[in-house]
């Protein structure tokens, strides 16, 4: 019998002059939701760099000002993940939708006017920055 598996998922919040980029995500996977981009860390790489690759990946940028935001342990729908969640802004490239696949669209916007629903990880980091809290456990 398989043993379950704990996954580490990272996150990376683009903010810069009050707004955040924020996407709608489509296909299995919180779709309909606003997040950011992520995924998981692979082998023999570090958080930090497993959250510039992804950005590079997803929305074709550089990131730089990257700060540590937030961890979570996160136990629902019969997954476990410990996401490791950035905060960073731009320092090259203009964003876009690299995978189409996973994006419906792509947009900034105001962190006192954001649109819903927010991904859960991208919540938990924008709380973190508004509260400076930085540790979160969410089970279901």
């Amino acid at each position: 019998m398989d043993q379950p598996v704990i996954k580490i998922g990272v996150g990376v919040v683009i903010v810069q002059d009050g707004k955040t980029l924020l996407a709608k995500r489509k296909g299995s996977h919180a779709a309909g939701a606003y997040g950011s981009c992520g995924g998981h860390v692979e082998f023999g790489e570090s958080p930090l760099e497993a959250a510039k690759r992804e950005a590079r990946e997803e929305l074709g940028i550089e990131i730089g000002n990257v700060e540590f935001a937030s961890c979570t342990s996160l136990h629902k729908d019969g997954k476990h993940y410990i996401d490791i969640s950035f905060t960073a802004e731009i320092v090259s490239g203009e964003p876009k939708i690299c995978e189409p696949d996973r994006v419906e669209s792509l947009g900034w916007y105001d962190l006192n006017d954001l649109p819903e629903p927010l991904f859960e990880p991208v919540a938990i980091v924008l709380e973190a920055v508004r509260t400076g809290k930085r540790y979160f456990e969410i089970q279901a």
